[in-house]
């Protein structure tokens, strides 16, 4: 997280800027206001230290412009000379907080932290907000997505059932999210189902419901996701799955409007509009006798095709822009800087994952190397199977970095053997010398010894761990901080 100092005494800076970087955060600097202006919109930090008086200018007349120039960031201000009136003013111009100089590190930390977790909290609130308009989060400008938007556009007012096709993370379920705020029934429930996870001798409970003692362990009755999406959507995800007894029950629903719980003697009438999604092919499954052909006119009304990543590559700024924001906004994490060289690279890339693997890219960025920038050549490693262990595509999955669903490792775990693997491999790289291993990885030889010792790689305490040397070059991507 990058935190703005405005403030025209430069000891005080360096002081700030050593207790902030101390705990991790960015920092960047500036002494009048119209430096402060210009990396306000540059850097968009999370926080901003303001100090209330400046040579021949005023800090309450610039925290307005800041608040301008950064909607929502919490801005601190800070003065020695302040009365109880600046402080009343300054809050009531959109300051967050007041301190008073001489500063102390308790209060700047605990104030600035109330700050950043109040801002993440309205950023958060402002995202579930915007998501829930139409197509909010169809990210893109290109052709393609024009065109998707524009069936939405037109669709999502009908009750028209609408068949969305596409392969498996392209946005399928945004697209049927989109369609239900179009529709006059942006008031009722969105259901989802996922057809594909529901074992098949439990899909007719799911859908329909059941009536208590309809089978053993039916101890009370239960609706189906079709009453529960009354007088709303229903999203019937990778309906492809469904098998043919289902895929009967699901025709009959939808030429009757009314389903019959199991173990239930009454018809029960429902208004819902259904809304469906696979990434199969179902005219080939219907000539291969797995769908029926019936179902399919009955569901692809409208037919909606949602393009893969690699035929709308031009988006991929605009995704990775989103991407920043939500992680931002949901989970505090650091915003990434791409290079334009870094960008060219996932522009060749294939996207078997499409935007879904995209998105997990940029989080597995922000949470590994959190506001480095990313250049062509870590780009490059991080898109290897591994996931960031350059090297390591073959092997043992729980230690070169891939994911398994059945592995018992925590997240902490996860993440420290792979910084575990980075730290063996540059002392290998450097035959044991810890500061050529520094080096190599970017940083300093104190934080090196400090990492190595969590991790269980030295017991030693190192006579110069107390001091820190500059790392020879700017990071680009350092190894995982400490978590």
């Amino acid at each position: 997280m990058t935190i703005l100092l405005v403030d025209d005494e430069g000891n005080l800076r360096r002081m700030l800027r050593a207790l902030l970087e101390s705990e991790g955060y960015t920092v960047a600097e500036a002494s009048h206001g119209k430096e402060a202006l210009r990396i306000m919109k540059e850097t968009r930090p999370e926080a901003v230290l303001l100090d209330l008086v400046f040579p021949g200018e005023s800090g309450l007349d610039l925290l307005p412009e800041l608040l301008a120039s950064g909607p929502g960031t919490p801005i601190i201000m800070m003065s020695g000379e302040a009365s109880l009136g600046d402080a009343m003013e300054a809050t009531r111009r959109g300051a967050f907080h007041f301190l008073e100089k001489p500063l102390t590190p308790e209060a700047v930390l605990v104030t600035l932290r109330g700050a950043l977790e109040i801002g993440r909290a309205r950023d958060l609130s402002r995202a579930l907000t915007e998501e829930r308009a139409a197509g909010a989060r169809l990210v893109g400008a290109s052709p393609e997505m024009e065109r998707t938007r524009e069936i939405i556009r037109r669709a999502g007012p009908s009750e028209a059932r609408v068949l969305i096709t596409g392969e498996s993370g392209t946005g399928k379920e945004l697209a049927a999210s989109a369609l239900h705020a179009l529709s006059p029934r942006v008031g009722g429930p969105f259901i989802r189902v996922n057809s594909a996870a529901i074992p098949r001798d439990l899909v007719e409970s799911e859908m329909f419901g059941h009536e208590r003692g309809a089978f053993t362990g039916a101890t009370e009755r239960r609706r189906g996701r079709f009453e529960l999406a009354h007088q709303g959507t229903l999203f019937l995800d990778e309906v492809g799955d469904l098998g043919l007894e289902a895929q009967a029950k699901l025709l009959r629903a939808l030429e009757t409007g009314s389903i019959q719980r199991v173990g239930g003697s009454e018809p029960i009438q429902v208004d819902v509009r259904l809304i469906a999604a696979t990434n199969q092919d179902l005219q080939t499954e219907v000539r291969a006798g797995r769908f029926r052909e019936d179902l399919l006119f009955r569901l692809d009304v409208v037919p909606l095709r949602m393009p893969a990543l690699r035929e709308r590559i031009s988006d991929i700024p605009a995704l990775l822009e989103h991407a920043r924001e939500r992680l931002r906004a949901q989970q505090g994490l650091p915003s990434p800087e791409w290079s334009p060289e870094a960008i060219q690279v996932l522009r060749e890339h294939g996207w078997p994952g499409n935007v879904r693997e995209l998105l997990n890219l940029v989080e597995r960025v922000a949470i590994l190397h959190p506001g480095s920038p990313v250049d062509a050549r870590g780009v490059r490693t991080l898109l290897l199977p591994g996931g960031g262990a350059p090297g390591s595509t073959t092997g043992d999955d729980a230690a070169n970095g891939r994911f398994r669903v059945s592995d018992p490792r925590s997240l902490r775990e996860r993440l420290d053997d792979f910084e575990r693997l980075q730290l063996e491999g540059a002392l290998r790289a450097a035959e044991g010398n810890v500061a050529e291993a520094a080096r190599i990885l970017q940083t300093d030889r104190a934080n090196l010894y400090r990492r190595m010792r969590r991790l269980g790689i030295l017991e030693d305490e190192d006579p110069e761990a107390g001091q820190s040397e500059p790392a020879s070059n700017p990071t680009t991507l350092p190894s995982p901080p400490e978590t």
